[in-house]
């Protein structure tokens, strides 16, 4: 019990919002905000699943590759310059 009233204790003293340091003033501005409460027809529609690749809707097809046809896509490049991942 101790251990975990000492890890949370860590982690809340410092908090960070990926890596930055988070003001005091900054985490009330939120909680004011949230306590105002927000316009739903301001916030973006909910879109489930994975956003589809392309402009128009998309279709779920599996495929089945070869292994050397897999090798040639693993080393396609992305539109941003760097390796995908598969």
């Amino acid at each position: 019990m101790l251990l975990e009233t000492v890890v949370y204790a860590i982690c809340m003293s410092e908090r960070l919002l990926h890596g930055v340091p988070v003001s005091d003033e900054r985490i009330q501005a939120w909680a004011d905000e949230a306590e105002r409460g927000y316009d739903l027809a301001d916030l973006p529609a909910p879109r489930p699943g994975r956003p589809p690749v392309g402009e128009g809707p998309a279709d779920t097809v599996a495929v089945y590759l070869d292994e050397q046809t897999l090798r040639g896509v693993r080393g396609t490049l992305c539109p941003r310059g760097d390796r995908e991942q598969f």
